[in-house]
């Protein structure tokens, strides 16, 4: 999707020339009939016919399965162009819809029928969906079309009926579990650098379609990631959003998630699916030969070495590269007090009597201040710029409430749905934002008013999920300076540029990680890391960069939240299971 006009692109009744929605719809026939002309178009490569079907300004979104790459045509000229290119190379057949469709009115504006399908192409088996808005011709028409590759034909996740078996003894088991960790006369087709979510969950989808990998984690146990941070962090995003592939939580589960609770999670993941994974063991370095095989250096917990000569090399080390972001003030060097990052703090208690100011407005910045406030320490929020504060309780209903919930839909088909369409999200908690604008927070919607979603994709930042912290803020509670820019450093605090000073014992630099590119420099060189494109930030279609092929053959990135792990993990999976299998022939990248 363009990113222009991103607040605008909802298909309201007056942007579709309607002045009140239809009466007396019947959805089902006419998702139905809709569908059926599709395939009867498709057949007949029809593409006139198609977008006959399509509303001028419709987009259609493709997660693999007819461009092998992750994309959105924005546009009926460009789903021509799209659609010219490879609709008979891919041999779209076999449409029919996948449970009863829906019509919603979500707002008094907008009304959709939206509809899940199934098909198959000639490599595998995919799912789709398509949101069908009335016209002023009387007809409804698409206004989104998604489809998306589930699976490769003779290749089937071994899960559900198609299990393992066989009777294992424990020795057998233990036996089995010691010897394909251990790689010791093989090399596995993957190495994932990184043991947190998501390498975890890309390592799950790999096993259960026959793919062979290793994580090489650096830490000693898994969860560690998540072990060492600060020891007030709780999981802003609910239980529902946060599922690994293949294992939900149990309905025990709280609503968000402690830090802690999620490393012993995380470790109990890997047990309990068997995964394969190295601890305390680093890679050194990573060099692509002439033959696209990745050399993978490894130093192991013993202070061995091993190489592995992997097809496929994914770094799933985050949304950093794990190196705090520097701050470069004049006068750092003569401050008497403490200047840490973030990720070395972990509690209010090495900070009872002192003045602390946090710089950052984001969420480990509000959680840093919101333990400091509880804990009786005097902390002020340094906010650079202004910050789009997203209310979990209150918007959840706008971000995944309809979703991802109670008596929620299989999280398979909440997933398709949820991302077959960018999600726009309007502003919300209005009460929490007009009392925090009163206090001096300032307050935003988000990149181009677009809402969190273009905000992670673009900056990875700059948005703070509400759980309590502006509360302490409103009260007084957090300390707040916002009105001007810092100038310098002095020996018992800050100066800003227009003369206010603020004393400080400690600064604590909530101001984000590193670009991912510099651990792949680290470990591949300058001119593979100056090639890759940058981590944040999507393209003219509005896509990222994540779970998609890397200029290199056999390269990826595999980061982001658990909901984007979940889903897309399987999409990386079937990428490289293709190209193992030779089976995935061309992309349909942008130019």
């Amino acid at each position: 999707m363009t990113t222009e006009n991103w607040s605008s692109r909802l298909p309201t009744l007056d942007r579709l020339g309607l002045t009140a929605p239809p009466t007396d719809v019947h959805h089902v026939a006419l998702a139905q009939r809709w569908l059926e002309e599709l395939s009867t178009n498709i057949a007949m490569s029809d593409i006139d016919g198609i977008l006959g079907l399509i509303c001028d300004e419709g987009l259609w979104r493709d997660v693999l399965a007819l461009t092998w790459d992750i994309r959105t045509f924005d546009g009926v000229s460009n789903i021509r162009t799209f659609l010219a290119d490879r609709l008979d190379l891919v041999e779209l057949r076999d449409l029919k819809l996948k449970g009863l469709p829906v019509l919603q009115q979500p707002f008094p504006d907008l009304i959709w029928i939206i509809a899940m399908f199934e098909f198959t192409t000639k490599v595998g088996s995919g799912s789709g969906v398509f949101r069908l808005v009335p016209t002023t011709s009387g007809e409804w028409k698409a206004y989104t079309v998604f489809t998306n590759l589930e699976g490769l034909t003779g290749f089937p996740e071994k899960i559900g009926p198609l299990r393992a078996r066989e009777t294992v003894s424990s020795a057998l088991w233990a036996e089995r579990r010691a010897r394909n960790s251990k790689f010791a006369n093989e090399d596995p087709s993957v190495v994932i650098i990184g043991g947190g979510q998501s390498g975890l969950a890309l390592a799950a989808r790999l096993k259960y379609i026959g793919v062979s990998y290793l994580i090489i984690e650096k830490d000693s146990r898994v969860g560690d990631s998540w072990r060492k941070r600060y020891d007030n962090l709780c999981l802003h995003f609910p239980v529902w959003w946060d599922s690994m592939p293949y294992i939900p939580f149990p309905p025990t589960w709280p609503v968000y998630t402690p830090g802690f609770k999620m490393a012993e999670w995380l470790e109990s993941y890997a047990n309990n699916l068997d995964l394969n994974i190295w601890t305390s063991s680093t890679v050194l370095s990573a060099i692509q030969d002439s033959n696209n095989k990745w050399n993978v250096h490894v130093q192991c917990p013993d202070g061995a070495f091993r190489v592995f000569h992997a097809n496929h090399l994914v770094f799933a080390t985050g949304m950093g590269d794990g190196v705090p972001k520097a701050i470069d003030y004049p006068g750092q060097d003569i401050f008497q007090g403490q200047i840490i990052h973030s990720t070395q703090y972990k509690r209010a208690s090495a900070y009872i009597g002192k003045k602390v100011i946090v710089i950052g407005a984001g969420n480990s910045a509000h959680d840093i201040c919101a333990d400091l406030a509880e804990n009786g320490v005097d902390v002020t929020m340094f906010q650079r710029s202004s910050t789009m504060v997203f209310s979990m309780d209150r918007g959840w209903k706008f971000l995944g409430g309809a979703l991802y919930g109670e008596g929620s839909p299989p999280i398979e088909i909440a997933d398709c749905l949820a991302l077959s369409m960018p999600q726009i999200l309007q502003e919300n908690g209005l009460d929490v934002l007009d009392k925090l604008r009163g206090v001096g927070f300032r307050v935003n919607n988000g990149m181009k008013d677009a809402g969190v979603a273009l905000q992670n994709k673009e900056k990875g930042g700059g948005y703070f999920f509400d759980t309590g912290a502006s509360q302490l803020i409103i009260d007084g509670k957090i300390k707040l300076k916002n009105d001007a820019q810092i100038k310098k450093f002095e020996k018992d605090g800050l100066v800003f540029d227009n003369e206010s000073k603020l004393v400080a014992d400690a600064i604590i630099c909530a101001t984000g990680l590193g670009d991912m590119r510099e651990s792949i420099r680290m470990l591949c060189g300058d001119k593979i890391a100056n090639n890759c494109p940058r981590l944040l930030g999507v393209d003219k279609e509005g896509e990222m960069s994540w779970y998609r092929a890397l200029p290199y053959a056999g390269l990826w990135y595999m980061i982001g939240p658990f909901s984007l792990n979940r889903f897309y993990s399987k999409s990386v999976a079937l990428q490289i299971k293709a190209m193992d299998e030779n089976i995935l022939d061309s992309r349909y990248s942008p130019k």
